[in-house]
């Protein structure tokens, strides 16, 4: 792996360590400012503006390039955070979910660091360096969490005020780096007639990438966002909630020092569906064994290697849709529809957990992952079948 890939590297911790530290607050707050199940309602608009932050994406990394696309999120990011603050000094609910906006658009922003790594390493090292991006999130999940941990209180009457207060200073750090990252310019504008969209999501490769990746996401998305208030609600305090992210996060990111070698020498059907299993064996785990704090732990740590799994053979199988000229337009296409999804199971989690409890919860992960691995196994065969009738 290049230089450049290392600093993306970097970026990717920098930048996903301020949502690693929201996602332990993010309910929390949101019970405390609403008293409701309305609890994960700032995390569903920070994910419907990762959704939305496609657009954006589009916009700014056709029109400027990589750098400066990454720099623009940089400064979205610091805002969200500024945002947040001020909702909690102020303890003004509305104000707080107006913070998930900028937040969630420089967060989807950033996602496009693993694209950028796939540009700027050797084509046979695609999977190895979108993999080892993603794994910068190792990094993440100890900052992220341990920021929340040692600064929660540090305010009196304002918990959680100085985290927001420290956590504008990860996307100065991610700024500082991408000065000394080498990275595409803005793409050359496409001639000839643009390739429909229609075109675009009717391609195999495009849709089992798609479904990959938002059914490892939404799932793994829908027992996170609300697993730090079952924690409450089974006596665990804050300290115990951040342990078990951290866990959680920890393995979301570190299998990406190897899964990328692992698809290059299983297949990225394998590695998918792998995923698929890990993520059921969480719901097992948890409908078998409720309510303790290692069931928490486990649980989530299953869960957080089968969404890597799941997320990053997605993100492979994509480079493998589009041409040169359509690179972004289908990265934002992908990002939006997994983005849309999450932003919807970050909503329905506290919904769902309010009216119908934790175990209800987890019941819902098992239909998508079923239909995922339907889908997988699908085009695996065929792209099996195809490939001998080439030779």
């Amino acid at each position: 792996m290049n230089r450049n890939v290392w600093l993306l590297f970097a970026c990717q911790a920098m930048l996903h360590a301020v949502m690693a530290g929201q996602t332990i607050m993010a309910s929390l707050i949101g019970y405390q400012l609403s008293g409701s199940a309305l609890n994960t309602l700032p995390m569903a608009i920070q994910m419907v503006s990762v959704m939305c932050s496609s657009v954006v994406a589009s916009w700014a990394f056709t029109r400027f390039g990589r750098k400066k696309g990454f720099w623009l999120a940089c400064a979205i990011m610091f805002t969200g955070s500024l945002t947040f603050a001020a909702g909690v000094y102020l303890k003004f609910f509305p104000l707080y979910c107006l913070g998930a906006i900028p937040a969630g658009i420089g967060f989807g922003m950033s996602h496009h660091l693993r694209f950028a790594a796939a540009e700027v390493a050797a084509p046979e090292a695609k999977a190895r360096a979108i993999s080892l991006v993603m794994a910068g999130g190792v990094l993440s999940a100890i900052v992220g969490p341990e920021m929340v941990k040692q600064t929660h209180d540090l305010i009196t009457n304002f918990m959680f005020l100085a985290t927001y207060l420290y956590l504008p200073v990860l996307p100065m750090i991610a700024a500082v780096l991408l000065y000394y990252t080498e990275l595409p310019p803005a793409p050359p504008k496409a001639t000839g007639e643009p390739v429909p969209f229609r075109d675009i999501i009717a391609r195999p490769n495009f849709v089992t990438a798609v479904v990959a990746s938002l059914v490892g996401y939404g799932t793994m998305n829908l027992l996170m966002a609300s697993t730090p208030l079952e924690m409450m609600l089974c006596g665990f305090g804050v300290a115990a909630s951040a342990e078990v992210i951290r866990a959680h996060s920890v393995a979301m990111y570190a299998p990406g020092f190897v899964t990328g070698r692992l698809i290059q020498k299983f297949g990225i059907h394998q590695i998918i569906l792998t995923g698929a299993l890990l993520t059921t064996g969480a719901v097992v785990l948890n409908l078998a064994i409720p309510s303790l704090f290692w069931t928490f732990f486990i649980a989530l740590a299953i869960l957080g290697v089968g969404w890597n799994f799941m997320f990053v053979g997605g993100t492979t199988m994509l480079t493998t849709a589009y041409a040169a000229r359509e690179r972004v337009k289908v990265q934002a296409t992908h990002d939006f529809i997994v983005f849309a999804n999450v932003a919807m199971t970050a909503l329905t989690s506290g919904v769902i957990e309010a009216l119908w409890g934790y175990r209800a919860l987890n019941l819902t992960v098992l239909p998508p992952v079923i239909i995922a691995t339907a889908v997988v196994t699908w085009h695996w065969m065929t792209k099996a079948r195809r490939e001998p009738a080439a030779a």
